[in-house]
């Protein structure tokens, strides 16, 4: 999926491994002022082939839809759909990051609103939702310049370097959407 010059998201693939724990590892710290810490294992090759098998299995069984942000054909971030819910919800979660070096240049709102046009017309989703620190501006402004709408604040929510901490909660609703036949 492609939008604009140059930026596109496809799914994540084992592939993938070795340049996301080298984007981890050296965004390590940019990445930890919006997430909880990541350990030494976790960025690491075998750790990333680790998380994009547990990704493409939830993928495999509808509840995850796991993509890597790329630009100009280079890897730069990843984003995905988690915590996707069918029935009477049809909701998913959305997160997602851009390598410091590339952050400012519309990246992550373009690929953004790709995964927006996925959730809501292949997946047929009513609602997504998403989640940044209150200190987070720059992933806040995304959020609403995609339409995302903040409607509330969660105290505590997220662990993240050794303390709790309140984050600002952001939901978007499909306004086309309509019962599956």
């Amino acid at each position: 999926m492609s939008a604009g010059p140059g930026v596109s998201i496809r799914l994540v693939s084992a592939h993938d491994a070795a340049r996301l724990s080298e984007l981890e590892t050296e965004n390590r710290e940019y990445l930890q002022a919006g997430g909880p810490v990541r350990s030494d294992h976790y960025v690491s090759v075998e750790g990333q082939r680790e998380l994009i098998s547990g990704m493409l299995e939830a993928h495999r069984s509808g509840t995850c839809a796991p993509f890597v942000v790329e630009a100009d054909g280079a890897v730069v971030g990843r984003i995905l759909l988690a915590a996707i819910v069918r029935g009477g919800f049809q909701s998913a979660s959305v997160g997602y990051w851009v390598t410091e070096s590339m952050s400012g240049r519309g990246i992550a709102s373009r690929a953004l609103r790709l995964l927006v046009d996925h959730a809501f017309g292949e997946l047929g989703l009513h609602r997504l939702e998403a989640a940044t620190t209150l200190a987070n501006a720059a992933s806040a402004h995304i959020l609403t310049r995609a339409g995302f709408e903040q409607y509330a604040v969660a105290r505590d929510y997220l662990w993240m370097g050794g303390r709790w901490v309140d984050h600002q909660l952001f939901q978007l609703l499909n306004g086309a959407w309509a019962e599956p036949a």
